[in-house]
């Protein structure tokens, strides 16, 4: 789990500065494991997200709208009764573990003070948001209700006094003993998850990157092979405690995997890549809502996404046979050379010989003699044949080995910008666009159906510059062509990533187009790219007028002449979008 104690500790300690002493402006419940508090923070509205989902449960501030159902469901109107216009006064982390306590203060119509307590669990499937009477500890509401049918340790429902999940018997890593750890080390069997067994809030990755800094390697049955590091063990926790703001998310091949407060460098010296982010609210806003997206796409993009990369797999090996074909073909001049000699030498070479040594008269400068095999049961012109049609075959495959492999590095080149554009996809009727492409590039059988439905069109990105020049992105191969074959004028700007597999990119021209506007376009074919998450990601830049398809091009596939060259480390596009 990416969220653990450690993360929630530094997450605190920033929803702390900046909410405490606020008020509860709004409340809302968008989903059934969801809520929403709304507050007033140097007057803007910010919404804290808090969430109790089994898959990403979680609590960070919010900058996304959701559509709130038309009734109320019943926690979120218990939490508007007792805290709409309470003020923060405290928000305290149990221990180093995943449970956080938000202090309220509200005063009732009476003018009565009271105290609640809402309790966020951030436990996996066990995730829970309990709203807590200080004065008696008594459950207002839940927004998970747990019977002792399904918990016999503790009943979560309202009326009920309030019982916090069982105690960790783990350490806390910013208390514990020399001592302690000792005796935890001998006790526990080695593995890379040793340390999230033995400290409170140390998740999976964190236990790798503390191993991986003290370089160990496992040399006994179990943990007591790393008593010998616990002096090294406290200074990477020392680490670990001051340079905890270290806020970024962890990806391999455009998909996110993790994110941390701590710099996880084992993960960076796997190859992932690392985007840094100001403060643990806004890593977690992008990560799961990338992530829930990535997850619903990979969903309904599986099926595609492989078989195309089955079909890439396919490709890269027929690449390497026929690359290897090539070099068996460069034998094929001996041969020639053989039959050759054989031919001037034929009355001089004995019948039945099964080696002969010629001089070679191509050689000018010294004699030099080379040595023929010939197959004593055939006749020395029958000899001559042989090396003659091992010759014209080899040269004839070296001719459609060449032919082969530019058709295979064309459709390998194409299939990739095809992955590309399923790693892109945000909607379904993208996903449906290229399942289109793929039925027609004859990768996908088309289905037969008896009921016509009518089919949904996704439209390229409209991006405005900060000049405001209109530029548009395709998002799939048929969506490049449109744009660069048939919507684009002849002196408007075409953009794409050098070898690279990405999307067209069109810059309206409207007469001369600003250095600031072909930097934000370079830009935008870098990040929809395969190349989205390099650095120095070479873009090329010509007139439409110097783009051209080939006849019989698969989709997307152009081919371009005069043109000039940027280097972008592509971020995020934050132009102003156009319907």
């Amino acid at each position: 789990m990416a969220l653990d104690g450690f993360f929630l500790k530094s997450l605190t300690e920033d929803l702390s500065k900046e909410l405490i002493g606020r008020k509860v402006e709004k409340i809302s419940q968008p989903e059934k494991d969801e809520i929403i508090l709304n507050f007033k923070i140097n007057r803007k509205n910010r919404g804290l997200l808090i969430s109790a989902s089994s898959n990403y449960p979680r609590i960070h501030f919010t900058d996304i709208k959701k559509e709130n159902p038309l009734t109320a469901p019943m926690f979120c109107m218990v939490l508007r009764k007792y805290i709409k216009g309470a003020k923060v006064l405290d928000i305290q982390q149990v221990s180093t573990d995943r449970v956080l306590n938000i202090l309220f203060e509200s005063t009732d119509e009476l003018g009565f003070v009271s105290k609640f307590v809402l309790i966020v669990e951030i436990m996996g499937r066990h995730s829970n948001i309990s709203l807590v009477r200080c004065s008696d500890n008594i459950i207002m509401d839940s927004i998970k209700h747990i019977g002792v049918s399904k918990n016999t340790y503790r009943t979560v429902l309202s009326g009920l006094p309030y019982v916090y999940p069982p105690e960790s018997k783990q350490l806390d890593p910013y208390t514990f003993s020399k001592e302690e750890l000792l005796s935890k080390l001998e006790e526990l069997d080695f593995s890379e998850k040793i340390f999230s067994r033995i400290f409170t809030g140390f998740g999976a990755e964190l236990s790798k990157e503390l191993l991986y800094r003290l370089k160990f390697k496992d040399d006994g049955e179990n943990g007591s092979s790393l008593t010998s590091h616990i002096d090294e063990i406290q200074q990477i926790l020392e680490d670990f405690k001051v340079n905890n703001k270290n806020f970024g998310t962890y990806s391999l091949d455009g998909y996110l995997k993790t994110f941390h407060c701590v710099e996880l460098t084992h993960l960076l010296n796997k190859g992932m890549d690392y985007l840094s982010f100001e403060n643990p609210s806004e890593l977690c806003e992008k990560f799961y809502y990338e992530k829930d997206l990535q997850d619903r796409m990979h969903g309904k993009s599986a099926e595609i996404h492989k078989l195309v990369a089955n079909n890439v797999d396919r490709c890269a090996k027929k690449i390497k046979i026929l690359e290897k074909t090539l070099i068996d073909c460069k034998k094929r001049d001996k041969y020639q050379l053989y039959g050759e000699l054989l031919t001037s030498f034929i009355h001089s070479v004995k019948e039945g010989s099964e080696k002969v040594s010629l001089l070679n008269y191509y050689v000018t400068d010294k004699e030099e003699y080379v040595e023929i095999t010939l197959d004593p049961n055939k006749t020395v012109s029958e000899n001559i044949q042989k090396y003659y049609k091992r010759y014209n075959k080899m040269k004839k495959s070296e001719e459609m080995a060449q032919i082969q492999l530019s058709n295979a590095k064309e459709e390998f080149s194409y299939l990739n910008s095809v992955l590309v554009n399923i790693s892109n996809c945000r909607t379904a009727s993208e996903i449906t666009e290229i399942k289109k492409e793929l039925v027609e590039s004859g990768y996908l059988k088309k289905k037969k159906s008896k009921k016509k439905v009518k089919e949904g069109k996704s439209a390229p990105l409209h991006f405005l510059s900060s000049d405001g020049i209109d530029i548009y992105v395709g998002k799939n191969n048929l969506q490049n062509d449109y744009l660069t074959l048939k919507f684009a004028s002849k002196k408007d700007i075409w953009l794409h990533t050098k070898d690279i597999p990405g999307s067209h990119v069109i810059v309206k021209n409207t007469g001369n187009i600003p250095e600031s506007t072909l930097d934000e376009a370079a830009n935008l074919a870098a990040y929809y790219s395969k190349g989205k998450d390099s650095t120095k990601v070479p873009v090329d830049y010509t007139e439409v007028k110097n783009v051209k398809k080939p006849s019989g091009a698969k989709p997307g596939m152009v081919i371009y002449y005069t043109n000039k060259t940027f280097f972008i480390d592509p971020v995020e596009p934050k132009l102003e979008t156009k319907e």
